[in-house]
């Protein structure tokens, strides 16, 4: 399932897939991989992810529900 919220997070702060891995020091297929739903980052680059997109990490990764909307690996 596509991550809407973090390709949404990630544009609004204006960075690209490639510039965001950059700062991970992931590659850009790791970037696109979280937010097209085949893979999910483990829960301290999920973190990472919040703070340099300057979100909470639930509006990342929950869905409006709560329910965790892609599974971080621990």
């Amino acid at each position: 399932m596509k991550n809407h919220n973090l390709v949404k997070a990630r544009k609004a702060k204006g960075l690209t897939q490639e510039k965001l891995a950059n700062q991970l020091k992931y590659k850009k297929s790791t970037i696109s991989n979280w937010e097209n739903g085949y893979s999910t980052p483990k829960m301290e680059d999920a973190f990472k992810v919040a703070e340099i997109l300057g979100c909470d990490i639930k509006d990342l990764f929950l869905n409006r529900k709560g329910q965790e909307s892609h599974t971080m690996i621990m």
